[in-house]
């Protein structure tokens, strides 16, 4: 018996195991037998090593999202059930979350127990991790609100592909930096959820260091299945036949995970689709203000949809919150028109299609003229920037198809981005 325990590699928590350098880290995940360690980044080695030693021990591990309930109590829910409540979710104690000062959007990492006599519910028993960092530095973290917002200084790279041109002709003429409150102005049939695939797929290859979440409001459930079998991240959805108070609890539970990441200096992009949709649902679920604005939509609706969107910043402390959304126009609905207008003016990038250039079967039907991004310039090196202003100058006098198949022509003649502006 003495032989067996001696043979039992020692049990580490997270703080002595973030310490550890990499070699270090595979040499003890191979020891416990982790799959494919070798290939996995250092938090999600950490993560592995400890719930592979939970399991070792013959305790069960589990991870999930907390949401905290009026009654003080709270949940993990899991993403892969989109945050829904379930039977398998696991019970969060109050004194848990006073303890290590616990909110909703925190992802916990732990033991957890089965249920007990007239239980219902796994309960936690021991906190392991709190968003993949020590519980203990975690209750130490600024609160979102109080960190300081900047311009997006670092751009993120979205070409990945030299026959792929949407990814392509973002990254020269609607660059999105790291903190970016992007949207993507789109009448019907523009190919607004195939653009995001397209941008989370180009995330995902080139900044495998960012947490890209895909939240998907109000959408087609044949739309969540192409997404989710496409898209490389996580994908979150609340299909159009789900009430409203849905829609916005997925809502909420997703910035507010955000939120949380983004305080432990991550970096963070959420892709919408779309933001309309997410403010019908609040004007749905929204007490009545009496007052209403055109459309039928009530003036204090926007209020909540306004604070999701203007989450996204770039932080002075460290990490950033990115979120690129689409909005709904030329659908026909008074409600869209007044809910664009509401948005517009409050994001620092736009990227807008044209419903004339989907139809003739053009795509991407970017309109290349009233797309850009503000002060562009500190995402851009200063050869870019007089390479692309001298562009725009060439396309001004163009009309939207005339200057996209010049850009288009242009671009198929070149390897990348880079080959193209050299012969501008």
């Amino acid at each position: 018996m003495a032989q067996e325990k001696a043979a039992k590699p020692e049990k580490l928590d997270i703080m002595e195991l973030q310490e550890m350098k990499i070699p270090e880290l595979n040499k003890l995940a191979g020891k416990l037998n982790v799959n494919g360690y070798s290939s996995l980044r250092k938090q999600e080695l950490i993560f592995s090593i400890l719930q592979a030693q939970t399991e070792r021990s013959g305790l069960i591990f589990a991870q999930g999202t907390l949401e905290i309930l009026e009654d003080g109590f709270g949940f993990l829910r899991s993403p892969k059930y989109n945050y829904l409540p379930g039977p398998d979710d696991i019970y969060v104690s109050h004194s848990q979350i006073k303890r290590f000062n616990l909110r909703t959007g925190d992802t916990i990492s732990g033991q957890i127990r089965p249920p007990k006599g007239d239980e219902k519910y796994f309960a936690l028993i021991r906190v392991e991790a709190v968003n993949l960092t020590d519980p203990e530095k975690a209750k130490q973290k600024t609160i979102f609100d109080n960190l300081t917002p900047l311009h997006p200084t670092e751009r993120l790279n979205l070409e990945y592909d030299k026959g792929e041109m949407s990814s392509r002709i973002m990254n020269m003429l609607t660059p999105i930096g790291k903190g970016q409150r992007g949207m993507v102005v789109a009448p019907p049939f523009t190919g607004k959820t195939m653009l995001l695939q397209k941008l989370a797929n180009a995330i995902t290859k080139n900044h495998p260091e960012v947490a890209l979440i895909v939240l998907l409001i109000d959408e087609r459930p044949e739309e969540v299945t192409d997404m989710l079998r496409s898209v490389n991240g996580e994908v979150i959805s609340s299909t159009f036949d789900e009430p409203a108070t849905r829609h916005v609890q997925v809502a909420d539970m997703v910035i507010e995970k955000a939120k949380r990441l983004v305080e432990h200096q991550q970096d963070v992009v959420i892709l919408l689709d779309s933001i309309t949709r997410l403010a019908r649902a609040y004007n749905t679920v929204v007490p009545h203000s009496g007052r209403i604005l055109t459309g039928g939509l009530d003036s204090s609706a926007m209020q909540w949809p306004k604070r999701f969107f203007g989450a996204a910043r770039n932080i002075e402390e460290g990490g950033s919150l990115t979120i690129m959304a689409t909005a709904l126009v030329e659908t026909g609905s008074r409600m869209d028109e007044v809910i664009f207008e509401e948005f517009k003016g409050t994001g620092n990038s736009e990227l807008r299609l044209n419903r004339q250039l989907a139809d003739k079967r053009i795509f991407p039907a970017v309109d290349v003229n009233a797309s850009s991004t503000r002060r562009e310039e500190m995402l851009l090196s200063p050869d870019e920037v007089k390479i692309t202003w001298k562009l725009r100058r060439a396309l001004a006098g163009l009309d939207p198809q005339q200057a996209l198949e010049v850009v288009l022509g242009k671009l198929k003649e070149t390897q990348s981005n880079v080959e193209f502006l050299v012969q501008m």
